[in-house]
This record gives structure tokens, C-alpha cells and sequence, in this order.
């Protein structure tokens, strides 16, 4: 239970005590700001990892003339470089084009994404190993010490990112709407993308 997957069945079981003051001794606010903060980690693949290299941030590299570690490279750099190239460094029209690979790119994928066979829990470990797949065929994927990432590094990986981005939001709506739903008629009904 000290790692990401067991920090947010952590917090998750918390939430589910919403209500019942009976049952709740937690900071539910400070329960779902880390539930939110951790359903993002785990869909960040250097998240989960190689422990050796502590997920990347051992492994220093360049990204274009800036030097960083890989670890930082993916919570930080390729987001940056995105939005100044395609989003005018502006936030709004990032999620706006989220919104819209949401509805349209990636719409047959989106109902993959919100199936959770774990009613009462969440499916953390899924996605886990799915950010473990992406990290030894992306993160990690011919990197060594000391190497200059560019453009075919960046362009075979943002597109990594903003899905990863896209899920952790369709994911953590699904978890939310799980607790608070008190009819139970979250698994029913689709998620609703606006």
C-alpha cells in the first residue's frame, strides 16, 4: 500500500466514507486532492518506473540544448514543448484539443478506457501496467546517459503524453462518479464528454 496503486485505493476508500460521519475520520478535501494528484501519476509512465534509475530521474539527458533528467522530461518538458508549438502556450486550447480527441480521435477507445471490472475499488493496478508498457516502449525506448532527445524523440512521444493525459481524466471522472454515486447507476451509464 506505499506505492501509487495503493495510494489511491488509499484515498478511494476514504472517499467512500463521504457521508457517514459514523465511518469518516479523514480530511476527505485533502483525500480527493491526493486521489486526483495520484490517478495523474500513474497514467505518467516514469511514475511506475524502473526503481534503479528512481523512474528516470537518474538518467540525465538533454532535451534539445536544456539539460534535465528523463523523470522530468516526461512530467515536465514534453508538455511545455507541446504547448508552446501547438497550443500557443495556452492551456484552454490544450484541453479544448483533448476535449475534441475525446469525441472524435479517440472515442471508440474511451469506453476501453472507463471499463473497470472492480465495482467498489478501482482498477489502479490496470493502469500501472499500462504506464509500465509505455514507459519501456517510450519512455525509456533508446535513451541512455547523456543523450540529446530532439524532434524524433518528441514527436513519437507527445502523442503518448496526451492520451495519457486524456485517460487519467476519463479514469479519475470514473472513480469520482463511483463514490458519490449513492444510486449505484455510475457503471450504467456512459461518461458524458463535453
Amino acid at each position: 500500500g506505499m506505492c501509487v496503486v495503493g495510494a489511491i485505493n488509499n484515498y478511494t476508500d476514504q472517499l467512500y466514507t463521504y457521508g457517514d460521519s459514523s465511518k469518516s475520520s479523514y480530511n476527505l478535501t485533502e483525500s480527493l486532492m491526493f486521489l486526483a494528484h495520484f490517478v495523474g501519476d500513474v497514467h505518467q509512465p516514469l511514475h511506475v518506473g524502473y526503481e534503479e534509475d528512481e523512474g528516470g530521474n537518474t538518467i540525465m539527458v538533454r532535451w534539445y540544448r536544456r539539460k534535465a533528467n528523463l523523470h522530468h522530461v516526461w512530467d515536465v518538458s514534453i508538455i511545455d514543448t507541446v504547448m508552446k508549438d501547438f497550443y500557443n502556450k495556452s492551456l484552454d486550447t490544450m484541453v479544448d484539443a483533448l476535449q475534441t480527441n475525446l469525441t472524435e480521435g479517440w472515442s471508440d477507445d474511451v469506453g476501453h478506457w472507463e471499463n473497470c471490472a472492480n465495482k467498489e475499488a478501482t482498477c489502479a493496478n490496470d493502469y500501472a501496467i499500462e504506464s509500465i508498457n509505455l514507459a519501456c516502449n517510450y519512455a525509456y525506448k533508446d535513451v541512455v546517459q547523456n543523450i540529446t532527445l530532439g524532434d524524433d524523440y518528441y514527436f513519437t512521444r507527445y502523442p503518448v503524453v496526451e492520451k495519457r493525459l486524456a485517460q487519467a481524466g476519463v479514469r479519475l471522472a470514473l472513480i469520482l462518479n463511483r463514490i458519490f454515486d449513492k444510486k449505484k447507476e455510475a457503471d450504467a451509464m456512459p461518461l458524458y464528454i463535453q
